[in-house]
């Protein structure tokens, strides 16, 4: 079995949101020629999608073709829209949910869903994420690395964790609004350098800002491998200890306490980041996650995982599946 917890779905066509709200910055489709549409923000292209980004169908195939058993849906991550006004942004979170809603209604054996919330509005995000568990059926809902000029441990985000706690809601942590301009303009920057980078400050946000003290029945998976904390964890526990000062002032917790307390997907492309992923996070804690559809994405879902001769078969099936499951509060047989 192949679960994988980090995959990207847009429905195949939605309102024009400019019209609809009064205002630019939003993304819409341009269907242009057949299995193909460009995504248009403010009249430029941000990004070519392939029909596999919103055809169920054509992804069931492909997921036949490479063994997947379920994918983890959620939206994509330039979708968020925190920056707009929050009623907005809840009308267009509940477009989303609603159309990710009908595909695992549709298909229930091969899809999941992970819901998206208006953060900027926490009181509109609170009663959004009870939606998607107890109407939509979710079983959680992917964020953003950040709200605006809020990282993840801002006492407004306190409500949404609690909610969180509450219903067992699983939080799905993926970078977004990076620098683009300036030095991170050349060579795909913001996607190399700087997705690894959010998440890294996302990790260390909730750490150190006591989020997991605060919480402690919050489950949370960071996208990408965990970023770069996974290989730089010595040097922020060093650092804390050092300089307590400006580290501690928030949690008096060395960060290293809290491996083994959060997940992270498996997307690192490479064997040693592999081996040192599940060891410094935890062989528990790490999901086979691919980023499907998109080209960064791991192109043979679980070809990593599967050609690592030190990990024997219950290892591999948990970083496949059974993490997936732990994770997301469900089990095996729904799927078999």
């Amino acid at each position: 079995m192949k679960i994988d917890i980090h995959s990207h779905i847009l429905p195949k066509e939605w309102p024009d949101l400019k019209k609809r709200y009064g205002y630019g910055g939003w993304v819409q489709l341009d269907h242009h020629c057949k299995g193909q549409a460009k995504m248009m923000k403010d009249g430029k292209v941000f990004r070519v999608i392939q029909e596999n980004c919103w055809d169920p169908e054509v992804r069931i195939k492909e997921m036949d073709l490479s063994g997947v058993t379920v994918q983890v849906l959620s939206t994509v991550p330039v979708m968020f829209s925190y920056w707009a006004k929050p009623q907005d942004t809840l009308d267009l979170a509940q477009i989303l949910n609603n159309d990710l809603a009908a595909t695992v209604k549709k298909y229930p054996k091969r899809f999941i869903g992970l819901g998206t919330l208006p953060l900027q509005a926490p009181d509109l995000a609170v009663k959004e994420m009870h939606r998607c568990v107890n109407e939509l059926g979710f079983p959680g809902v992917q964020i953003g690395s950040h709200v605006n000029e809020w990282d993840l441990n801002a006492p407004e985000l306190y409500d949404i964790y609690a909610a969180a706690e509450q219903l067992n809601c699983c939080l799905f942590v993926h970078p977004w609004d990076m620098q683009i301009d300036g030095r991170m303009s050349k060579y795909w920057f913001p996607w190399l350098i700087g997705m690894p980078a959010e998440t890294t400050i996302a990790i260390c946000s909730m750490i150190m800002g006591g989020i997991f003290e605060k919480f402690p029945k919050l489950k949370v998976c960071f996208a990408h491998g965990g970023g770069a904390f996974p290989y730089t964890v010595g040097r922020i526990s060093h650092g804390f200890n050092m300089r307590p000062d400006l580290c501690a002032v928030d949690n008096k917790v060395d960060p290293r306490k809290y491996l083994g307390s959060f997940y992270t997907d498996s997307l690192v492309h490479d064997h040693g980041a592999l081996r040192l992923l599940t060891s410094v996070i935890g062989e528990d804690k790490v999901i086979l996650g691919t980023d499907y559809p998109f080209p960064l994405g791991e192109l043979e879902p679980g070809k990593l995982i599967d050609s690592m001769e030190d990990f024997d078969s219950k290892l591999k099936d948990k970083l496949k599946a059974g993490n997936a499951l732990e994770f997301l509060g469900l089990s095996r047989k729904q799927f078999e």
